[in-house]
């Protein structure tokens, strides 16, 4: 199958960042003139952009952020408070620039690339790409949300998405979602695959009262128990209880990790992506970068699984991928301190008095 072929050959060759550059740019970032690690996750994004892209100095002069918008079989059960109506009325709003992520991704100079991957509706959405793939997933309480073969297709829609923005030369990409009941299947994916609590993973997504938040996860139980999603296969998960959003994002992901672009992880859908595409190959971690802590009760444990952390906590929780302009701006402030600072030499100071902390965890810094 095309579909099975590509996925795999891109998971299977995707390379680790480059750790050699990453030790030169650390050099260069504790040759700048400053005290050691004083421009903290700057300094960690910075290196980490080397690692990426195999050059120690960079720019993000080009960004875009690809949303995925996608309708749940799952909504018919109330697991949200909004109507299902509102996805394709979010995704022709994206385009029109009336949308969270929208303006915040106009004032950051970041353009959007829309994908209907799975809408309910007929025709084509005005300013979005159509890649549907059907309308809308199955419901998961009542049984698998897609084939395998349909879960291979949207994660390499998500895939071919990054192909044509690294043709059309981006630097840095961000991923968003639109699809209402979308924190429903992203917590069934997560619950399932680190076979945890329900409890733990469900928050009330868009809002929620007592009664229907207590429903949200009765069904997301029920939803996994009538599936079985198998925990060692991550595609299998997602197309048992998944969504076509949450596929093209582990698309996105892996193709950013594949042609070597940073791809930054929004909230908690986003994360729950980042996962699975960890989870099909380890070597995309060190290609993410986090946005911003999301007030969604699974992200933490989906980053903690990861292994990341985010760099900001605005008590966010829209999803649509608004996180990622925000998180353009620090990235490119790490790129104008590696760029453009002034090193020790350069700036005629004489860096001796650093070697007796250089290299020790425990040293108190001056911060008067």
């Amino acid at each position: 199958m095309k579909d099975k072929n590509e996925v795999f050959n891109v998971i299977n060759n995707i390379e680790k960042v480059n750790e050699i550059m990453m030790i030169e740019a650390k050099k260069r970032v504790d040759s700048l003139a400053k005290p050691l690690g004083s421009l903290g996750r700057l300094e960690d994004i910075a290196i980490n952009l080397a690692g990426i892209t195999g050059k120690i100095k960079n720019n993000i002069n080009k960004k875009c952020i690809i949303i995925l918008s996608s309708d749940n079989g799952v909504v018919e059960e109330g697991v949200s408070s909004a109507p299902q109506y509102v996805t394709l009325a979010q995704t022709i709003n994206f385009s029109k620039g009336l949308t969270g992520v929208a303006v915040l991704a106009k004032e950051n100079n970041a353009d959007l690339f829309v994908v209907d991957i799975g809408v309910n509706c007929d025709g084509e959405i005005p300013g979005a790409i159509n890649k549907k793939i059907r309308k809308g997933t199955y419901n998961i309480s009542k049984g698998p949300a897609m084939s395998y073969e349909e879960a291979l297709k949207a994660i390499n829609i998500g895939i071919d998405m990054v192909r044509e923005v690294k043709e059309k030369g981006y630097d840095i990409v961000g991923v968003g979602e639109m699809g209402i009941g979308n924190t429903t299947t992203s917590s069934a994916v997560l619950a399932s695959l680190i076979n945890c609590n329900i409890e733990d993973v469900v928050g009330k997504g868009g809002g929620l009262t007592k009664e229907a938040f207590e429903k949200k996860k009765e069904v997301i139980k029920r939803s996994i128990e009538i599936n079985s999603p198998n925990i060692n296969d991550p595609i299998d998960v997602v197309a048992k209880v998944g969504g076509f959003d949450l596929a093209g994002m582990v698309g996105v992901f892996l193709g950013c990790a594949y042609y070597k672009i940073p791809v930054v992880i929004d909230g908690f859908i986003s994360a729950v992506a980042a996962l699975v595409a960890t989870k099909l190959c380890e070597d995309v971690k060190g290609y993410l970068i986090p946005s911003h802590f999301s007030k969604e009760l699974g992200y933490i444990i989906a980053m903690k699984e990861i292994g990341l952390e985010p760099m900001l906590n605005l008590d966010m929780r829209l999803g649509e991928g608004s996180g990622c302009p925000i998180a353009f701006s620090v990235v490119s402030y790490a790129c104008a301190m590696m760029n453009n600072m002034a090193t020790f030499s350069e700036a005629e100071i004489d860096p001796s008095y650093l070697e007796e902390v250089r290299g020790k965890e425990n040293y108190i810094v001056d911060i008067k």
